[in-house]
């Protein structure tokens, strides 16, 4: 049995489970087949109920940042349906200004999910002090870093040599000194998804 990259199988279920390209890989297996996981191929395509496409766009809303937690996400909502202004902008720019999403958005690591670990293992600092805790919120005007010891390893230097994604307006980034730069925070029509996320449905399920 060949190897796999344990970091490829979530990304890749939720695609599948999703029928689309959600972070717009090319190797992903939606662009041979837009269906879910199974034996059986294809089947009829069924009118999902309001319900189900409030549940669809809030599952692969949280999955496309790493598979957040249930408990967590819910969180992430609250906070944004308390804060002035519209909620769904609310919670996207929370999700951005994760220090995870902010790594992945960098092309430091080629996935979200490889993000999650490179900050785990305590090789970024924000404003000079080390962070390990991936959904710390940056806010505009913070400097993540990463440590030196750390900018050799073959993962971090495949990534940045490919650049496989665009660097957002918002985010800054000094591949010779490993030093990114949090800008501002988004605006809904400037994140760079690779396929149409809803972030009012979300809203609509968490308010039913």
């Amino acid at each position: 049995m060949p190897n796999r990259n344990p970091r490829q199988i979530p990304k890749n279920k939720l695609s599948r489970q999703m029928g689309e390209n959600i972070w717009g890989k090319e190797n992903c297996p939606t662009n041979n087949r837009t269906y879910g996981p199974g034996q059986h191929g294809a089947k009829g395509v069924r009118r999902r109920s309001d319900y189900g496409v409030q549940l669809r766009e809030k599952q692969k809303l949280k999955g496309y940042y790493g598979n957040i937690g249930e408990k967590q996400f819910r969180n992430i909502y609250k906070e944004a349906y308390s804060k002035k202004g519209d909620t769904s902008e609310n919670l996207l720019i929370f999700l951005e200004s994760r220090l995870d999403a902010i790594v992945y958005r960098s092309n430091i690591v080629p996935t979200v999910f490889a993000a999650r670990q490179f900050v785990n293992h305590k090789h970024v600092t924000v404003n000079g002090k080390v962070v390990n805790i991936p959904s710390y919120r940056c806010k505009p005007g913070d400097l993540i870093e990463v440590k030196e010891k750390s900018r050799t390893i073959p993962l971090v230097v495949e990534s940045i040599n490919k650049m496989e994604r665009d660097l957002p307006e918002y985010i800054s980034f000094d591949a010779k000194a490993f030093k990114v730069g949090y800008i501002r925070y988004p605006s809904s029509d400037e994140i760079p998804y690779a396929t149409i996320m809803s972030p009012g449905s979300v809203v609509e399920f968490y308010s039913r």
